[in-house]
């Protein structure tokens, strides 16, 4: 899918910023954006679903069994910025779970998904032995799950505007060259920061929030890593974020 930081080269930030829920919804694969329509980025979208996840990646892989994969990533869908039990997605979909770690690193293999494991210097409060899951695309994500309902009529718009910031920044950061190690943090208490980059001996977090709600970091965040950052991202700030070079 092409970056944000790209199509500021085509479109100016106002253009882009007015098409964000086109973004979260349909994604961002060039042939998607090209679509002039709803109905025929939707219907694009079903078709690169079909290609790219079933038969490119089955015929790769060697594998038969296509309804075992749908589900997982039918799960993984639903499970978007959730901490995500390899065990718990075997007893869904009934096989074991080495099997689905290895169909969980063949989706990240074949850039379906990215993982974000969890940030920890063993801290007794801190989680991080579980990871999360993105998509590279959150119109495949949708595709997924057959839903491209408009943001009003959906209760999944911050799942969907963390995928979109998520990988946004990842593609920036390619983009430019610029190393960094990615992880999200939490705690025993619930206590979370969505993402926490690692470069140059410093902590940067960064909390993604579709409502404008000035949040606060959590008080153990600033306590125990006391030089680290802590920056609220929204939809008056996050074109900075993710295109700014």
């Amino acid at each position: 899918p092409i970056s944000q930081l790209e199509l500021l080269e085509k479109y100016s930030a106002t253009e882009l910023i007015n098409q964000v829920e086109s973004f979260l919804v349909y994604g961002s694969y060039p042939d998607v954006i090209s679509q002039p329509t709803y109905a025929e980025k939707e219907n694009m979208l079903r078709q690169l679903s079909n290609s790219y996840l079933l038969k490119d990646i089955l015929e790769y892989s060697g594998i038969k069994n296509s309804d075992k994969i749908l589900s997982i990533l039918k799960l993984l869908a639903f499970q978007v910025g959730s901490e995500v039990s390899t065990v718990e997605i075997a007893n869904k979909v009934e096989i074991d779970s080495k099997t689905v770690a290895k169909f969980l690193d063949l989706f990240e293999k074949s850039f379906v998904i990215f993982r974000l494991g969890g940030f920890s210097r063993n801290l007794r409060k801190e989680v991080s032995k579980m990871s999360k899951y993105y998509f590279y695309d959150t119109g495949i994500r949708n595709a997924l799950i057959s839903n491209f309902n408009k943001l009003e009529d959906r209760d999944d718009v911050g799942l969907l505007w963390e995928n979109f910031v998520m990988i946004e920044r990842r593609k920036r950061n390619s983009y430019l060259k610029t190393s960094q190690n990615y992880y999200f943090w939490r705690t025993y208490d619930q206590k979370e920061i969505d993402l926490v980059e690692e470069h140059g001996g410093g902590l940067h977090g960064f909390e993604f929030k579709w409502q404008l709600k000035r949040s606060r970091p959590p008080k153990l965040w600033h306590e125990t890593y006391s030089n680290a950052t802590y920056i609220e991202i929204n939809k008056e700030n996050y074109l900075d974020f993710i295109a700014i070079k």
